[in-house]
């Protein structure tokens, strides 16, 4: 992963390649995890490649100052490599495997620097979202979302290994996204129910989140948060600037289309609904956008 992963090549090439050549992913899914197009991705491999034969570039096992400079860049990849499983996991067990191996990554990584509070919020982030595999699916098939989950099933022996790295982690005083996204998934995990989730602490670490690394992806998730508290239409209003940005992201038009449904919109949420269906990477997606579908015709629209 260090060697893949040299600073002569754009950071964008380096995990690219790094999690082709290294970690077997199809082109298809290293693209997905990019939000681009399989061409516009095949391209970028191929010009990393094309980049490091012209350049002769050494690729040999870097040193310690070497390690600690790619250190990032290595701590990305290994997390896209655990989003392919998470996502893909539902429907197919196979990709399923990439999360053990990503935190199997993440742990050899930890030995390495023993002292770096971002690669325990890393390995703590993997824990506390594979310790709710178990209940991202019904007996059927279908999609569960986090608040209809059976909390008694997550893995508690995961979760409580990730709180004290947190706790860990937090000590050192050097915030980083993985530690903010970490006390994210911290703050579902010690909730009993879903009407105890603190959304107000969610949404301010969603807040710094944006700060430290600002990306549509993290103010799409804030705009959940921000429902929690003041409704949808404010939420509709923060995701409004992120359509052209995100307009080929399966979870957008989701989240848009559950948004829209909530405030009553429903000719406008059965389009964003329909987007997503077109957007859907399996078949349990498509039959959870389906479900809110059917759900459209039980909607009782606001009092004017």
């Amino acid at each position: 992963m260090f060697i893949c992963c040299h600073p002569d090549l754009p950071a964008t090439q380096q995990i690219a390649l790094a999690l082709r050549i290294v970690s077997g992913l199809s082109v298809a899914q290293i693209a997905r995890a990019f939000l681009v197009g399989d061409s516009a991705m095949e391209q970028r491999i191929t010009r990393a490649k094309a980049r490091v034969a012209k350049a002769g570039v050494p690729f040999e096992t870097p040193g310690p100052a070497e390690r600690a400079e790619r250190l990032g860049i290595v701590s990305a990849m290994i997390y896209l490599v655990f989003n392919e499983g998470y996502s893909a996991g539902i429907t197919n067990p196979d990709s399923a495997a990439f999360c053990d191996e990503a935190i199997r990554l993440a742990r050899l990584l930890l030995r390495i620097f023993p002292a770096e509070p971002e690669i325990m919020g890393l390995l703590a982030l993997m824990l506390l979202q594979h310790s709710r595999a178990k209940t991202r699916i019904d007996t059927n098939g279908q999609i569960v979302l986090l608040e209809d989950q059976d909390r008694g099933r997550w893995d508690s022996r995961l979760i409580n290994e990730a709180l004290a790295l947190l706790d860990k982690a937090i000590r050192h005083r050097k915030p980083g996204p993985y530690q903010v996204q970490a006390a994210i998934s911290a703050l579902h995990a010690r909730a009993p129910t879903p009407k105890e989730t603190d959304w107000q602490e969610i949404t301010m670490l969603y807040g710094l989140l944006e700060r430290i690394q600002p990306s549509p992806v993290v103010t799409l998730n804030k705009a959940v948060a921000v429902s929690k508290l003041e409704g949808p239409e404010a939420a509709l209003e923060m995701i409004a600037p992120l359509a052209e940005k995100l307009d080929g992201y399966f979870y957008f038009h989701g989240v848009k289309g559950g948004l829209m449904m909530q405030a009553g919109r429903r000719p406008e949420a059965r389009e964003a609904f329909d987007r997503a269906i077109a957007l859907a990477n399996s078949p349990a997606e498509c039959a959870h956008i389906r479900q809110q579908i059917d759900k459209l015709g039980a909607v009782t629209p606001p009092a004017v």
